[in-house]
């Protein structure tokens, strides 16, 4: 057994997106917390930011064009992520990379995989939806981008849909005496 850990991600070029594709600075909308509770009628400017993303549609929709809009979430590095929730600074990157905290999840780093430090984390609590002709357009200006390989592609997909087939019970099935 060795301990050289496998790379999470491969290197591509070109406009064809599949699930998994990181994409760099990507334009999306930034509402403001008050956005739409003014005057319904009123006209208002959606001002936009960058954001890394990672696609979370799933591929066969991209490839057969099923889709208007493609989902993505926002992809950070540790640091990035801990400067906008300070509580992540107190160690808790264990538990992410457990799967215990639902929202987030950890991918290795494309050119550093056995640094955990240099990992990614993914926020599935922010969903972009974004035109797939904008999304090839940038694909191809970004030039050498990311893929996830498999396995951590179908991880990464599991763990996307884990977070989102939760479901809360009001009540639970009381214990047995």
């Amino acid at each position: 057994m060795t301990d050289e850990i496998e790379p999470f991600w491969k290197q591509i070029i070109g406009a064809v997106l599949a699930q998994g594709d990181l994409l760099p600075k990507c334009l999306v909308p930034q509402f403001e917390p008050d956005y739409g509770t003014g005057d319904a009628e009123a006209i208002q400017d959606v001002p936009t930011g960058d954001a890394d993303l990672i696609i979370v549609t799933q591929s066969c929709d991209l490839v057969n064009d099923k889709i208007v809009l493609v989902a993505l979430c926002p992809i950070h590095t540790l640091d990035a992520f801990e400067e906008t929730n300070p509580k992540f600074k107190k160690n808790r990157w264990e538990e992410v990379r457990k799967g215990r905290v639902p929202g987030l999840h950890l991918l290795g780093s494309p050119e550093e995989p056995g640094n955990n430090r240099k990992a990614l984390v993914v926020d599935f609590g922010q969903i972009f939806s974004l035109p797939p002709k904008y999304l090839r357009s940038r694909a191809e200006q970004v030039g050498n981008r990311w893929r996830l390989a498999s396995p951590y592609l179908e991880h990464f997909s599991q763990a996307f849909a884990r977070y989102f087939m939760r479901v809360g019970l009001p009540s639970p099935i009381p214990p047995f005496k």
